[in-house]
Order: structure tokens, then C-alpha cells, then sequence
């Protein structure tokens, strides 16, 4: 699904052939941030609650996208499997995991690092207690979201 809709946005966006990895790092890191700040596990000096977790989930779906992405381009998705986590961290801790395995991989972009990435990504989906199955139908969704975006010059 991912390779699909990859392959829509660059022959439409004419951005076939172009090296993309810089760009979706730094997507994938906004994404990060988009969803600490929706948890808001790092505001101490606020007492707002977090945002429905459907819409955190949305936004950990945003995030996987571009991991996703980023294994096809390098070609390093090949025998990744959804790793089964049985512990993570605080939020707070987790979140700064996954940052770290964005800037590891960015150094290194092998199989290895992408591991790791998805490995800490992984254990963020279990510090949020969110499922696999619930995450690949909120990825499921979103996919079609990106789609019909798309479709309406997004």
C-alpha cells in the first residue's frame, strides 16, 4: 500500500527518479513532534488533556508512513516483520528513543539502524497502548486519506 501511494505522489508531483530521503526524515521528525505535542506527555506546566486518541492514533499512523517510505526507498523493508513489544518506556522517554533512532538512522541508512527505528517505533505504539491491529487499520484509513488528497490536488 505504501509503495502505491509512494509511487502516486512522485509520477504525479513529477518527482520521479528524485532522492526524497532528506525530505521524508524530516517529515517523519515533524510527525514525531506532531504527535508528542497531541499526547502532551512533555507539557508539566499545562493541565489540558491529550487529544482523543483517535486523533493520536491518526498521527502515529502519519509517522508510520514515512517509515515505511523511507524502507522502500532504501530497499531495506525486505523480512521487516511488526515487532511484538512487551515493554517500553515513559512517554517522554520513548518519544526521546525515537528521535535518537531518527537521527541514528539518518547517520548510518542501512538495515540495522531501520531496525532500530521501527523497534522504537514500535515500543512508542506500546508506551500509547495502541494494538497492531488497530494500528493497521488506522494505516488502512489514512492510506485511503492520502489517496483522496490526491485525488483533490492535496
Amino acid at each position: 500500500m505504501q509503495r502505491q501511494l509512494d509511487e502516486r505522489i512522485e509520477t504525479e508531483r513529477g518527482l520521479r527518479g528524485e532522492r526524497l530521503v532528506e525530505r521524508k526524515l524530516l517529515a517523519l521528525l515533524v510527525e514525531i513532534g506532531e504527535l508528542a505535542n497531541d499526547t502532551r506527555c512533555f507539557k508539566f506546566w499545562s493541565s489540558k488533556p491529550p487529544a482523543a486518541v483517535e486523533t493520536i492514533l491518526e498521527e502515529y499512523v502519519d509517522g508510520l508512513h514515512f517509515i515505511l517510505s523511507l524502507g522502500l526507498d532504501l530497499s531495506l523493508h525486505e523480512g521487516v516483520q511488526w515487532p511484538n513489544v512487551q515493554e517500553s518506556q515513559s512517554l517522554v522517554d520513548q518519544f526521546l528513543r525515537v528521535f535518537e533512532a531518527v537521527h541514528a538512522f539518518r547517520g548510518q541508512l542501512n538495515e540495522e539502524a531501520y531496525n532500530q527505528l521501527v523497534y522504537a517505533y514500535a515500543q512508542l505504539a506500546h508506551a500509547l497502548q495502541f494494538t497492531a491491529e488497530q494500528i493497521e487499520r488506522a494505516y488502512v484509513a489514512k492510506n485511503e486519506v492520502n489517496h483522496e488528497r490526491q485525488s483533490h490536488n492535496y
